[in-house]
Parts: structure tokens; sequence; C-alpha cells
């Protein structure tokens, strides 16, 4: 089993996309041997491009917000990865951030998921993660559906600004499925520690 800690440093030296990245490469990655949670996103926006801090924006306060999680428990790998399907920023579209590069997640998910020694939930956040793993094409229907992923896979819509217009036409969402991730992630974080 590859050591997280070498596998991390491989990633962030990672320069394979470099050419195609407007503000170059600076991989954003969070993950220990512990950790039980994971929580693969799209790809770090500019914000965290700047800070190299996964998820320090607005879409990951939503993100903590719907699942209970604290800074504190978010921020530790040995409770929480954080593995983007890209993981460096790939720079701004016509409108929004483009698609995380392809390469990213052929190249380095499944060795980073083979160090994972506890890993008991996946968070598959947003249409690039849930189609990758799911194979699903539909984020209303499988967001819906969660239920139906088995027990270690759990969709959402990404929690950028945008899903506040998503969440007003889907209101089952935090009336079903988002105390359901909650209870879903307090188990996977064994009881009260987040």
């Amino acid at each position: 089993m590859p050591r997280a800690e070498a596998l991390i440093d491989e990633i962030r030296a990672c320069r394979v996309c470099a050419g195609a990245l407007p503000a170059g490469p600076r991989p954003v990655v969070q993950f220990g041997p512990a950790s039980r949670l994971v929580i693969i996103g799209q790809a770090p926006g500019s914000r965290v491009h700047e800070s190299g801090v996964p998820w320090q924006d607005d879409s990951g306060n939503r993100l903590r917000e719907w699942t209970g999680i604290g800074s504190a428990a978010f921020y530790d790998p040995a409770m929480v990865a954080l593995v983007p399907m890209g993981f460096c920023y790939p720079g701004k579209g016509r409108s929004g951030d483009l698609p995380p590069r392809p390469e990213c997640a052929p190249l380095w998910h499944d060795r980073v998921l083979a160090t994972l020694k506890d890993r008991r939930l996946t968070l598959l956040v947003g249409g690039h993660a849930q189609s990758y793993y799911l194979k699903t094409r539909s984020l209303t229907d499988t967001v819906r559906d969660f239920r139906a992923h088995g027990a270690g896979f759990f969709p959402l819509p990404h929690p950028s600004w945008r899903s506040g217009i998503w969440m007003k036409r889907n209101p089952w969402f935090e009336r079903d499925v988002v105390p359901a991730l909650r209870d879903a992630v307090r188990r996977a974080l064994g009881g009260d520690r987040t």
C-alpha cells in the first residue's frame, strides 16, 4: 500500500497538464490513511488556487453547512479526504470555471483511494464526480435517488451560488437529502466528533 505522504508530494509536484492551465499548476488535495469520509468535488476555484486550501470559499462554507462538519474536522486529513476530479484550477470559461482537467481522476484517484484504510463514505459533489463514479447523466435524478447508489456513495449538487437556484426548484433536497446526509456523515466519522 503506498504511503499517503509520498503520494501527496507526488501529486503536488504533478505538471501533466501544465500547458493547459492558464493559472499554472497548483494541485490542491487533502487525505490521510485514516480518512473515513472522502469528498470528491469538481476542481479548485480561483480563490482556492490562490490559497492552496481546498474548499476555502463560499462553496466550501455551503458544503460544510450541508454536511454539518465543522472546519476543524473538515480540514483534518485523519477524518476527511478532499479529492477533486481535477486537482488544479482549470481556468475561467464563459459561464463559470472550466470543467476539471480529464487527466487527473484516471491518473490519481485509484492511487489515492488505495491509501485510505478506513474509508466509509464518499460524497460525490457535482455532475463530474457522479458521471465518473456512477456513470449517471442527470444530477437532479441522481441526487433525488441518493439511496439507490449503495452505502458507500452519496451524490450531491455542487454547492456553488447556483445551487441556491437549484434548491429553490428542488425543495426536497433540504427536506429529505440534507438530514440524511448529515446522519450518514456523522456515522462515517464515528459519532459526535464533527
